[in-house]
């Protein structure tokens, strides 16, 4: 009895790998181990950056805040310390971004404040 190896689905499933390197560079895209192993990394370092990006828009907005209350003669610690006392519910993307795009609302904020 011949042997029976479904050659078919096989090939389907390197070709679909194969095209998902397509564009990358050297043999990545066209040597089947290679591919594989650069797709799987690529995987992993996807899953980790979609946390790493949340940290890194934190540090941002943070910086923009910190930038935007020393205008007023406060640091960033005495500034959130003072929102969180009085009760005032802003999260830190907004308050960057009125920071940064909206200077008289971020004054009327810290206005609030003093």
């Amino acid at each position: 009895m011949p042997r029976s190896v479904n050659a078919v689905a096989s090939r389907n499933r390197r070709k679909r790998l194969m095209k998902l390197t397509k564009g990358q560079f050297g043999r990545r895209s066209n040597v089947w181990t290679v591919a594989k192993n650069s797709w799987e990394k690529g995987q992993t370092y996807a899953y980790r950056d979609r946390r790493v990006k949340k940290r890194n828009f934190r540090a941002l907005w943070i910086q923009r805040i910190n930038a935007g209350a020393r205008q007023y003669g406060m640091s960033y610690s005495v500034f959130m310390g003072k929102i969180h006392a009085k009760g005032i519910d802003i999260n830190r993307k907004t308050l960057a971004d009125l920071a940064m795009n909206n200077p008289e609302a971020f004054k009327a904020i810290v206005d609030a404040l003093k």
